[in-house]
């Protein structure tokens, strides 16, 4: 399973809040974050094949734009799969994930899976019905493991067509 990660500067790497103007990237690698999934994906048989990432602020002042390129660029690298997160609860990068997530699954064939705290209310209320989130720990809190588990469990799901229903009911909002 072919795997592309989505990230915020912090997840990415490049710096904290103060880095939020980061623009819009990609590597065709794993970077940052995505190194918390190491030890998980063989169970998948799983492969980070490339990261995009876009400071939270740019996305904000930018959406349109961002939204567009972001799938463009998820069209161009074909990944069987996109992971938006895990955005723990960072409520801006939670809006990225949910309607860049969303763009991505609307406008292509390519299933997503993004990962967020109740802390991001406001993406998770706004995309619930139409985005499958898992439910996480918010940052340094308890369940991160599970939590990244799950993420790829429910990507492996959605590759390979299976149902869903009970997987979301227990592990998503």
């Amino acid at each position: 399973m072919k795997i592309m990660m989505i990230f915020d500067q912090i997840q990415a790497g490049f710096g904290g809040k103060e880095k939020g103007h980061l623009a819009l990237g990609g590597k065709k690698m794993a970077i940052g974050s995505a190194a918390m999934f190491d030890k998980y994906l063989s169970e998948v048989d799983g492969d980070i094949i490339a990261t995009l990432y876009c400071g939270d602020d740019y996305y904000l002042e930018n959406r349109e734009e961002a939204r567009r390129k972001l799938v463009a660029m998820t069209k161009k690298i074909a990944p069987d799969v996109v992971i938006c997160g895990p955005a723990f609860n960072y409520e801006k990068y939670g809006l990225l994930c949910a309607e860049v997530g969303h763009a991505i699954e609307s406008e292509t064939a390519i299933p997503v899976v993004a990962a967020m705290s109740v802390e991001c209310v406001e993406a998770i209320d706004e995309y619930k019905e139409v985005l499958t989130i898992i439910r996480m720990p918010k940052k340094g809190g308890i369940g991160l493991t599970d939590s990244l588990k799950k993420i790829l469990q429910l990507a492996d799901l959605k590759v390979n067509k299976r149902p869903l229903e009970t997987f979301v009911e227990e592990n998503c909002y």
